[in-house]
Formats: C-alpha cells, sequence, structure tokens
C-alpha cells in the first residue's frame, strides 16, 4: 500500500534563457509534472517567452528568477558569483542600489505577465545575500498589498538534507538569515528546499537516485528545484545536465516515485495550505 500522498512545489528554474528550457517547461507543465518556474526577466528573449505561459495560470506558478550573475551573451551587465557574493558581505552597494536591481526586474516581469510574479527566487540563490534580502524585503512591501505579494524560496533544507555539503553552503550563504529575515516580516516561503546536487548525474538514471534521495526526505509543502531542457544547451554550464533532468521527469518512473514516497506535484500559484 502506498502511503499517504502529501503537495510538493517542483520548479523549473531559468525560464527564458533558452528556448530548449522554455519547451521543457512547456512539456512537463502540460502533463502536470512541475509546479512552477521561475523566470529570467533580464532575457533579450523573456518578452516573447511569457507569452506561452499566461494560457498555463494559475495551475502552474511563474515567478521571478532573480539575476545578478547571468549575462546572456554579454547583452547583460552581469557580476561573477564571487563578484556578487563579495558586494553583499563587503556592502559595498547601498540599500538603494540593490532596490534599484530588483524594481527592473520586477518592473520587466510585470510589463510582460501583466501581474505581479506568484514567488521570487535567485538565480545561483543571490536573492538570500545580505543586502539584497532587506532590498527584497524593502521594494516587495512597499509595491505590494498584503495579499498580492509573493511567496519567496527559502533554501534551508529538507529533512537531513543539510548533511549535504553543497545544500548546506547554500543555506549558510543567506539562507537560514534570510529566511528568519522574511518570516519575520509575515512572508510566506516553502519550509525546506531540496535539488542540490553537483549537476553531474551521467544519465537519467543516476538522476533518478538523486530524487529518491530527496522525495525520501521533503516534508508537505517543501520546494524541489530542476533545471530540465528538451536537449543539451550549448554554451551553458550545466547544458548538457539538463535532458538528463528533463527525460527523467518525463518517465514512468518518475510518477512511480512519487507514489512510492507518497509525494504529488502541487498544482497553483500559492504554497501549499501546511507549508
Amino acid at each position: 500500500m502506498n502511503p499517504p500522498s502529501h503537495p510538493i512545489v517542483l520548479c523549473v528554474d531559468d525560464f527564458a534563457l533558452h528556448p530548449l528550457i522554455d519547451q521543457a517547461v512547456l512539456q512537463l507543465a502540460s502533463k502536470g509534472r512541475i509546479s512552477a518556474t521561475s523566470c529570467m526577466s533580464t532575457a533579450p528573449r523573456w518578452r516573447t517567452a511569457a507569452h506561452d505561459l499566461k494560457p498555463l495560470r494559475p495551475h502552474l506558478a511563474v515567478g521571478l528568477h532573480f539575476n545578478l550573475t547571468e549575462s546572456h551573451g554579454g547583452l547583460y551587465h552581469a557580476l561573477t558569483l564571487k563578484q556578487a557574493i563579495a558586494q553583499a558581505y563587503l556592502g559595498r552597494w547601498r540599500a538603494a542600489q540593490w532596490q534599484a536591481v530588483w524594481r527592473e526586474q520586477l518592473d520587466a516581469f510585470e510589463a510582460a505577465m501583466g501581474t505581479a510574479p506568484d514567488f521570487i527566487d535567485g538565480h545561483q540563490h543571490v536573492h538570500q545575500l545580505p543586502g539584497v534580502r532587506q532590498a527584497l524585503l524593502a521594494e516587495i512591501t512597499a509595491r505590494y498589498a498584503a495579499h498580492e505579494r509573493p511567496w519567496l524560496r527559502s533554501t534551508v533544507p529538507a529533512g537531513r538534507l543539510w548533511s549535504s555539503s553543497k545544500a548546506l553552503i547554500i543555506a549558510t550563504l543567506g539562507g537560514y538569515s534570510a529566511t528568519r529575515l522574511w518570516r519575520t516580516a509575515h512572508l510566506a516561503t516553502n519550509h525546506g528546499f531540496a535539488g542540490v546536487y553537483g549537476f553531474d548525474a551521467p544519465t537519467p538514471a543516476a538522476y533518478r537516485v538523486h530524487m529518491q534521495s530527496w522525495l525520501r526526505q521533503v516534508q508537505p509543502g517543501s520546494l524541489l528545484m530542476c533545471h530540465p531542457a528538451a536537449g543539451v544547451v550549448q554554451g551553458d554550464a550545466i547544458g548538457t545536465q539538463r535532458p538528463k533532468e528533463c527525460a527523467y521527469l518525463l518517465s514512468d518512473e518518475f510518477v512511480e516515485d512519487l507514489q512510492r514516497f507518497g509525494r504529488h506535484i502541487h498544482q497553483g500559484a500559492r504554497l501549499p495550505v501546511n507549508s
């Protein structure tokens, strides 16, 4: 007998970064295999790509993937991740500068989608860095009424996933502090985070092993990130890994694993009520 089923949020990151990523999002969403996608409003193709998402709402949550480190082939003035971390921890940018970047990317999201994002996260988790997280809080509390405010991605690991060194580093580099800040301000966040690995699974079956570990650990309402694409994304640091994730997420094995571990894919703009 399968255990009782609990909802999890499965989010595809990097929408609008590349057509093959967008193709995977649309295919997975049409089959009910994902809950959400987070979008790069800095991408040159964002306004065009956004039109394909509108018919999928509200079953598919659509969020802002805040970007400081992706240059889109040199078309966007980006920092390296090391530079972004240094700017944040050394306090080299004033609060007004961080807030201006938030405002620019939220404006671009709203111009294309016609609404506020359902949620907010960050490319390479930069949304949680010191200074950045405070500016996010300031911008969305000034910009949106309480009932309109997006929920925010917490990177505090689910279950015992803190034992993963990479997951612990991500959580330590702002995840714990950002989550405390946002929850104190009565902003909604997911409870538990998964999907962190070295992007080194050689086959869909190897990625499945990671997913089984995450499904075993996540709690009801946890957020699990993924990075699928319909093919190899040339020039992307994880471009060869993306189609392996996609193949598994489209497979019968993924459905079997959800049933085995008593999970189902949450559908809707808001977090599950028990998160």
